[in-house]
């Protein structure tokens, strides 16, 4: 994944004008693709799902969701993925799914060298305004990368968790809930800002795997009480 791609979902379609923000409705879906990388079949049903189908390709979806950090719940499954590859490196590391959320903030240490890069990207998206952090949730990987890892292709701004590795068992159901504030705190530390966008993607570019997989119930809402 290239690191102002993940980083933002939106900006680098492939020969296609990328809509202005105040062109795209807020829950809309969009496309896009990485430059140099056959795009994948990823589309939302009828019934609110994200089904992804590829083999050897990577692209993604991306929709606005400018709201507070609070919980993120849904369920996904794999009936085809790639083998467990490490994530943690550049090359090779290729993912059944990955969920990324952009946030509207920087992270607390996020340093003028990072805020470059950003700029840096943000031209390259045609001026568009991206996500200043991400935090990628991934199907795939080992399951041996350090918990919350630094994502190779983010330039700092973006940390990565397995929260199931390419050896998950296939063809079930898996239920998620993620508490967005508090993996932000363990990830950059301080106050979370607002979330800006949700990304769905894969990538089997490496490895030419075929991936079959498919993410239903997405809900944003407040996280459940502890009794």
């Amino acid at each position: 994944m290239r690191w102002c791609a993940a980083l933002l979902g939106v900006g680098l379609a492939v020969g296609a004008a990328v809509p202005a923000p105040s062109a795209v409705a807020a829950g809309t879906w969009q496309e896009g693709s990485w430059p140099g990388i056959p795009p994948a079949h990823v589309t939302a049903t009828p019934d609110g799902a994200v089904a992804l189908s590829g083999r050897g390709q990577g692209s993604f979806l991306w929709r606005y969701e400018r709201r507070a950090a609070e919980c993120l719940s849904w369920r996904w499954r794999v009936d085809h993925g790639p083998p467990p590859t490490r994530l943690d490196r550049r090359g090779g590391d290729d993912r059944a799914i990955s969920i990324t959320i952009g946030f509207g903030g920087w992270p607390p240490r996020a340093s003028a060298w990072q805020r470059v890069q950003h700029t840096m990207a943000e031209a390259h998206a045609g001026g568009r305004s991206l996500p200043r952090a991400a935090l990628v949730l991934v199907w795939g990987g080992t399951g041996e990368e350090p918990r919350g890892f630094e994502s190779p292709y983010m330039a700092g701004l973006g940390r990565v968790f397995v929260l199931r590795p390419a050896h998950a068992p296939r063809g079930t159901w898996h239920d998620e809930r993620v508490n967005l504030a508090a993996l932000w705190r363990e990830a950059f530390g301080g106050t979370p800002p607002p979330v800006e966008k949700i990304v769905i993607g894969l990538d089997s570019e490496d490895t030419g795997a075929r991936i079959e997989a498919r993410v239903e119930d997405i809900r944003f809402g407040p996280c459940p009480q502890r009794s």
